[in-house]
């Protein structure tokens, strides 16, 4: 904390004197519960809430970090608090809290890199975060924060888990019922059993396996995205494009393993129809759409030999373009593809170009070694790669007896269409570079412009060529025209393809929610709701261990023997069972925090349905529900977002939430960047510990260092810890300048010696109030004059349209000029104009504004926040005496002050007596006057 200079005056607001009062008013706050919000019903009926419209406001609840926040990480935190401040002053009920997202990969590796056991890491970290989190008085009703990973917290998890498990998708009703009701239809005979017999006629095994293969969480076999060196597989969506794990950057590498699935792709046609109800940033909207890929086609069967059995085994392609089909010269099979063992021949067939066997005397070991050099690859890699193996047999062409070879290459991955492609060189670039590295020909089906390369795919339209019964037709009618041939003919139909996959659900990790599943002989068996919460056991050995790549993953509870084995009675007697040994994933927690916000402390239920339906419910006939304002950063457009709007409408169609959506309103927030520096090697420094200016240049330990600037953050070595601010100039300063550095949803450099300028606002707006030596106020009681009080209800009028749109960074420089005014007149502030702008200053600067407001009303007035907002008063927003600008033949020559609703005579007039308008005038004939009203006089002499 700085020294105070000696001849400072002992009551000026300084860092010392900003934390004397924030610590008490933080203190009055929390003894007197001043942002508990009442519910309408249960446990949290009690607060001092608004009768007013109510209003749901959250920040993206953030990971509980070692190292605690960074100054750039409470931006969305300040501004939302700013703006809930503001409505509670407007007359809303507002609900805001914080929770911590707890669970999951990020606090499990910082507990293994410090050897602490994550739960008191993780407890230790919320203790250090929510401490900096308060220092900044955000007004959250704390009666209602969360961490996942509080069991009360983590039993609901697994609830809505079974839910999902217990749960079934309608394609014909497009939604989820219980899989009770599917049960009911397979044992009535409304609904046939897949393979023609009755269910009666299934053993117990069958009836199970066609249940399971049904519900929303399934256990599947599945190439997945395993991580050796953290011990566990992920999502598609935790692999980088360059096809390593985000969290680590470790290398990531395809395998099949059996794990828990959830069925998304069920819900990606209503996933995509449903963004266009929200309020959502457009970039974010394109992320999820790109994510989810519907794309419209066809699925085709080519029948292949097969040296297994001799006979036509059929290859599904799903194409985009099935208007090329006659283009197709070769076939293309993923190496993970569940055909490529039937398909693979025994020996090669006489005259096979040696190019296409990679040198190996028979397929099948070609195929072992290129699977294995495949498996060493990302998809990133892969999908760069043109190289590819011939299975030895052929694929017949739909319509034709052409037969075409087909091979395994990898760049076709299994996680897109069905893993198989046919290859159309004339009309598909990678297809031509992979047609033209084997030797295979090209056919063009579609006719190009006169000007094309031969040597290039065209993707373009034309007429259909070389393709018999759609030569001539256009791109589109043979698209038509050839799926209806398909469709009659049983080659194939019309269908949707999505991107996305089903969500990879299974985590080899300790420090996740357990999966409420046991397994019996025949599969997984769900727990009762009365055997909730299913504890995570207390593990000291629980760290991942890095494994080599072809190792199997060993989930931290499976060494917990006496844990992994149990017996029980599960509705018919009892029976010894296996535990589920892989835990949640990170995102499942996060996929519902926002309804427990709603009512933490029910144990009867997930949420109490009035609580919910007022709350959540959309006072708009058709609107989709859910949070009114979501602000967080945008790295969380498709994981996290995807993921809670997936959950919410399983819940939505089980009837456990009101409305269609989760989050209604979404602002990303910037970052906050700073700048960093490094060393000859490359290689961060602590950007504190840098010395110099551009002009002289940087120095670290005397070395010359380069300066970028950079999101802030421990790799950079360039943060700022809110800590350090709190010291040296107090909380409501830093809040100040974080939301007058721009609009909150751009980026913006911080800069520590610019932190003072806001400060020095502060002290100017102090000192209109209260007197520096002595401590007292220096208010004036007289009425304001007339233009005062006009630039105070322009500066409220301006203000609230600000605050409204969350324009933080003008309305400070509103409050600014206004208490600019007040200082050039040189005398204390008027009490009115005083206690209006106190109020205005409340969402920003809470604590500075609470004592000003106290000082001036005594000490036993309400909060400042129970004040209302001011609002202006219209007749004081027109101006009488307005000021406009003169021309003379075109070029302005002075500017002149008359009255608003003055005629073009008087406007003439007087401009004509403003002496520099005169001089220029020079009384030559004045040939043309105009007046715009209250824009311009306009002369011509």
């Amino acid at each position: 904390m700085p020294v105070p200079d000696a001849d400072t005056p002992p009551h000026r607001y300084d860092a010392a004197l900003a934390a004397a009062i924030e610590s008490r008013w933080q203190d009055h706050w929390e003894a007197s519960g001043a942002y508990e919000t009442p519910n309408p019903a249960g446990a949290l009926s009690t607060g001092r809430g608004s009768s007013g419209p109510k209003l749901f406001v959250m920040d993206m609840f953030p990971y509980p970090s070692g190292s605690g926040l960074h100054v750039g990480h409470p931006l969305g935190y300040i501004a939302t608090d700013v703006y809930v401040r503001f409505k509670r002053m407007a007359g809303f009920n507002v609900l805001y809290t914080m929770g911590f997202d707890a669970f999951g990969l990020p606090a499990e590796e910082h507990a293994r890199q410090t050897g602490q056991h994550p739960r008191i890491n993780t407890e230790a970290n919320i203790d250090n975060m929510r401490r900096q989190l308060d220092r900044l008085g955000l007004g959250h009703d704390k009666r209602r924060g969360v961490a996942t990973t509080d069991i009360d917290y983590y039993r609901w998890t697994q609830w809505i888990f079974l839910q999902i498990f217990n749960s079934w998708f309608d394609p014909g009703e497009r939604r989820a019922r219980p899989i009770a009701e599917l049960v009911d239809e397979f044992s009535s005979g409304r609904r046939p059993v897949p393979d023609g017999r009755t269910w009666e006629e299934l053993s117990e095994a069958e009836q199970r396996e066609v249940v399971d293969s049904h519900r929303l969480a399934y256990v599947a076999d599945a190439p997945v995205n395993w991580c050796p060196a953290l011990g566990t597989v992920l999502a598609n969506e935790e692999v980088t494009n360059e096809g390593r794990s985000e969290r680590g950057n470790h290398e990531v590498f395809k395998r099949p393993l059996k794990q828990w699935m959830m069925r998304i792709t069920a819900y990606a046609d209503r996933l995509l129809e449903d963004l266009d109800l929200l309020d959502w940033p457009e970039s974010v909207k394109t992320m999820q759409r790109n994510w989810i890929g519907r794309s419209e086609g066809a699925l085709i069967s080519f029948p292949a030999t097969s040296s297994a059995h001799l006979e036509m085994q059929p290859i599904e392609v799903f194409t985009t373009r099935p208007d090329t089909l006659f283009g197709t010269t070769y076939m293309v099979l993923a190496p993970e593809h569940p055909l490529v063992d039937e398909l693979v021949a025994d020996a090669w067939p006489a005259g096979v170009p040696e190019l296409w066997t990679g040198g190996a005397a028979t397929p099948r070991e070609a195929v072992a070694a290129y699977r294995a050099r495949a498996a060493e690859l990302s998809d990133a890699d892969r999908s760069d790669s043109k190289s590819g193996i011939f299975l030895g047999h052929d694929a017949v062409v739909p319509f034709t007896d052409t037969r075409v070879p087909v091979f395994i290459a990898d760049y076709v991955l299994m996680g897109y269409g069905t893993g198989a492609v046919m290859g159309v060189p004339g009309e598909d670039q990678r297809d031509r570079e992979f047609a033209e590295a084997y030797s295979l020909p090209v056919i063009r089906t579609v006719e190009p412009p006169p000007d094309h390369p031969d040597e290039l795919a065209y993707t373009g339209d034309g007429p259909s060529i070389n393709s018999r019964f759609l030569d001539g037709l256009d791109v589109e009618a043979s698209k038509v025209l050839i799926i209806e041939r398909l469709t009659e003919t049983g080659f194939g139909r019309s269908t949707v393809n999505y991107r996305m996959r089903d969500w990879l659900f299974s985590r080899q990790r300790y420090w996740g929610e357990p999966i409420p599943i046991v397994f019996d002989d025949y599969g997984p068996v769900a727990l009762p709701d009365d055997m909730l919460p299913l504890e995570l056991p207390e593990l000291t050995d629980w760290a991942p261990r890095a494994l080599a790549r072809d190792s199997e993953p060993e989930p931290p509870l499976g060494r917990v023997t006496e844990w992994v084995g149990v017996d029980l009675d599960l509705g018919d007697g009892p029976h010894h069972y296996r535990r589920e040994l892989n835990t949640m994933p990170q995102w499942a927690g996060s996929c519902w925090y926002y309804l427990r916000y709603l009512d933490p402390t029910n144990d009867e239920a997930l949420v109490d349905p009035d609580v919910e339906s007022y709350w959540m419910a959309d006072p708009d006939p058709g609107g989709v529900g859910g949070v009114d304002l979501y602000v967080g950063g945008v790295e969380h457009a498709v994981l996290h977002l995807l993921y809670a709007r997936f959950w919410h409408k399983v819940l939505y169609d089980l009837g456990h939430v009101s409305g269609l959506e989760p989050f209604k309103r979404l602002i990303n927030q910037g970052y906050i960047q700073a700048y960093a520096f490094k060393d000859d090697r490359g290689v961060y420094v602590a950007a504190e510990e840098v010395e110099g200016s551009l002009q002289k240049g940087f120095r670290h330990d005397g070395q010359p260092v380069t300066r970028e600037l950079g999101k802030m953050g421990k790799s950079l070595k360039n943060s700022v810890t809110p800590d350090d601010m709190y010291a040296s100039y107090g909380a409501d300063t830093l809040r100040l300048y974080e939301m007058f550095m721009g609009p909150i949803d751009q980026d913006r450099p911080w800069e520590t010696r610019s932190v003072v300028g806001s400060q020095r606002v502060l002290q100017r707006v102090w000192r209109n109030v209260v007197d520096e030596e002595t401590g007292e106020l220096r208010i004036a009681d007289e009425p304001s004059d007339d233009d005062l009080l006009r630039l105070l209800h322009r500066t409220i009028d301006g203000v609230r349209s600000d605050m409204e749109g969350m324009r933080f960074n003008t309305a400070i420089a509103k409050l600014t000029e206004l208490n600019n005014e007040l200082t050039r007149r040189g005398t204390g502030a008027p009490r009115e104009v005083a206690a209006v702008m106190v109020r205005m200053l409340a969402p920003l600067v809470p604590h500075f504004a609470e004592e000003l407001w106290h000082r001036l009303h005594g000490g036993g007035a309400d909060s400042v926040m129970r004040a209302e907002f001011p609002a202006a008063d219209p007749a004081l927003l027109v101006e009488d005496i307005i000021e406009v600008p003169v021309q003379v033949n075109g070029k302005v020559r002075g500017r002149v002050r008359i009255a608003a609703d003055a005629d073009e005579d008087t406007a003439v007039s007087a401009a004509l007596a403003e002496p520099n308008v005169a001089a220029h005038v020079g009384g030559r004939e004045l040939r043309k006057q105009l007046y715009v009203s209250g824009r311009m006089i306009t002369l011509v002499v």
